[in-house]
């Protein structure tokens, strides 16, 4: 499905620092946008990309500049940032490969 940019309100359920089940430490913001509804009938998960945040967050008002597909996964995870920055493909997978390491992904920009 083609995306558009928009603009979106996102609950940080895992900031900075969070460390998961799996011994996964979050070097990035992560939450989700309440009332829409991802893949795995949860609701739609966002990785937050910002050189302007690098302390934990609680909410986050962004844009959406991304999605990855996860070819070997249910779900697709979006990435967000401020509205005035502009982030790089390479930029964005380094970010998200402490999670998207485990998967089969592609990120896909959204113009």
């Amino acid at each position: 499905m083609k995306m558009k940019k928009l603009k979106l309100k996102i609950t940080v359920d895992r900031p900075i620092g969070y460390k998961d089940k799996f011994g996964n430490t979050y070097p990035i913001n992560y939450g989700f946008v309440s009332g829409i509804i991802g893949g795995d009938d949860e609701e739609q998960d966002v990785y937050i990309i910002s050189s302007k945040v690098d302390e934990p967050l609680t909410t986050f008002t962004g844009e959406l500049i991304a999605t990855i597909t996860r070819k070997d996964d249910v779900e697709e995870k979006w990435i967000a940032t401020s509205p005035v920055e502009q982030l790089s493909l390479e930029e964005m997978t380094k970010k998200v490969y402490f999670i998207e390491q485990y998967f089969d992904s592609e990120i896909e920009l959204i113009d």
